[in-house]
């Protein structure tokens, strides 16, 4: 079974992207949403005993702002936060692709999939971009960021220009309906690969 990767900086769109891939039926998995999952779940009590327990509510829910303001700001708890995560999702990629066994391909949405290496293990890779300033406003619409939280955070990503040099496609989603033809396109080209 082909993987294909789904990957582009925060705020690019790159989840709107696959949740259009979804809705035209290819098996797509949402590596940040299963790893979110997984802090609240299974890897809880790694978390509350590497970075405490101050990072999780009276109910036992993951404040994810917290901890991210945590982990962006210092390099050393970024890398040991994603050495717990990172294998933890990876596992549960490896059980999503026995569930998708007849598909031709499917999709791997990652935000850092080059950043963690991940990339290495896709056939092909789909780079979601956008430009800086419209994905910055986006964020600070959906989550009330802050810009400068923001562009802490977007440190940690590579930037387009690397990414495009190891991508096999590049959806410009300035417009969604452009990039909606786009992702059209490519996936007649995936299909047509077989």
């Amino acid at each position: 079974m082909k993987v294909v990767g789904l990957t582009g900086g925060i705020g690019s769109g790159k989840s709107t992207i696959r949740e259009w891939f979804s809705s035209q039926g290819v098996p797509c998995f949402d590596s940040d949403t299963v790893g979110k999952e997984l802090l609240n779940s299974s890897l809880k009590e790694k978390i509350i005993k590497d970075f405490g327990s101050h990072f999780y509510s009276k109910e036992g829910k993951l404040d994810r702002a917290r901890l991210a303001a945590f982990v962006f700001s210092d390099a050393e708890a970024l890398k040991k936060l994603n050495s717990i995560v990172h294998p933890a999702v990876a596992e549960s990629f490896e059980a999503f692709k026995v569930k998708h066994t007849t598909a031709p391909f499917v999709i791997k949405e990652a935000a850092i999939l080059f950043e963690s290496g991940g990339y290495k293990k896709c056939d092909e890779i789909i780079l979601v971009c956008a430009p800086l300033a419209l994905r910055i406003q986006r964020l600070i619409d959906r989550d009330q960021s802050t810009e400068s939280q923001l562009r802490a955070r977007m440190e940690h990503q590579w930037s387009d220009d690397e990414k495009e040099k190891l991508s096999d496609y590049v959806i410009q989603n300035e417009y969604l309906d452009v990039a909606k033809e786009e992702a059209k396109k490519i996936l007649t080209l995936l299909k047509n690969k077989g």
